[in-house]
Order: structure tokens, then C-alpha cells, then sequence
């Protein structure tokens, strides 16, 4: 999906880009992109709570990652904090 400040042109030159990369080049850009995405996560963790410590800054990563369902089935005595 283009982006909004994407030009046709230049949306159409990524997709020719990514296309002509390896499977294994694409795999490592996404798992990257996805970090960088997590890593964002975290930032606004501490963001809004800058009174987390690293345990609980890690708890409410954990939390976003899996939702609050999953999270309490693997950790149920866990801290729920919030994200």
C-alpha cells in the first residue's frame, strides 16, 4: 500500500526494487522493520510511563506483543501494565 506521501512514481520504483531482491534479502529487511517497530513500541512505553523501571518497561512490551488474553495465559502472576 502506498503511502500517502509516496509518489506513484517513486511507490512503483520501491515495488521494482523489492522485487528484483532476493527472498532472503526481503525476509532480513522485514524482520529489521519489525524490530524498528517493536523498538518504537518500547519508546513509547517509557514515553508514557517514565516511571517504569526496566522490568516493568519489559512486562508492558511483553503485554502489547501477545495482548492481555495470551499474556495472562503464559504469565497469569505477571504485572498487567499498561502499554
Amino acid at each position: 500500500m502506498r503511502s500517502a506521501d509516496t509518489s506513484p512514481e517513486i511507490y512503483a520504483r520501491q515495488i521494482e526494487v523489492y522485487r528484483s531482491m532476493s527472498p532472503e534479502r526481503r525476509l532480513v529487511i522485514a524482520l529489521e522493520l519489525s524490530e524498528d517497530v517493536w523498538t518504537l513500541a518500547e519508546h513509547g512505553i517509557r514515553t508514557r510511563h517514565p516511571n517504569y523501571d526496566e522490568s516493568q518497561v519489559r512486562w508492558a512490551l511483553r503485554k502489547l506483543r501477545l495482548g492481555e488474553a495470551t499474556f495472562r495465559k503464559v504469565w497469569p502472576d505477571a504485572p498487567l501494565l499498561a502499554p
